[in-house]
């Protein structure tokens, strides 16, 4: 041995060399990667998915809310502030008008609001990319 040059690594078993290595091992091996790299992809795909899911169940929420609104817009709980207005003096006609496009713009807040949540839902690139690397990897290596 040279001053320059340093031992080489042990095998991983006694007595063999990593070119020794039967193909059950390599298989084996291989197998194992394969495993991991797969657990590893969902994942990521879990992670990813959870911001979507969340921004995807907000939207739903805010339609949700938007519906509710619109439904009760139309009984009769709103028949009071309509009568309230009368009774300060407006013409009955005017105070049901106010209370009307009063709902239609809660209801398009909440509508605008739903949209901007829905909106923000994306696909998980991420792992789509890394799955299409994976499987270009294993076309180019198992051909």
């Amino acid at each position: 041995m040279t001053a320059g040059s340093s031992p080489k690594p042990a095998p991983s078993q006694p007595g063999r060399d990593a070119a020794d290595a039967s193909i059950g091992q390599l298989v084996s091996e291989a197998s194992t990667h394969l495993s991991s790299l797969v657990h590893s992809e969902i994942e990521l795909a879990k992670l990813e998915l959870t911001s979507t899911v969340k921004n995807a169940g907000t939207g739903i929420g805010f339609f949700a809310g938007a519906a509710v609104v619109f439904v009760f817009s139309l009984t009769f709980g709103f028949l009071t502030i309509a009568e309230g207005l009368v009774a300060l003096g407006l013409a009955r006609w005017l105070a049901y008008l106010i209370v009307f496009v009063f709902q239609l713009a809660v209801v398009a807040v909440c509508a605008i609001l739903g949209i901007r949540k829905v909106k923000r839902v994306k696909a998980p690139e991420r792992t789509l990319q890394t799955t299409r690397e994976t499987v270009d990897y294993l076309k180019k290596a198992y051909g």
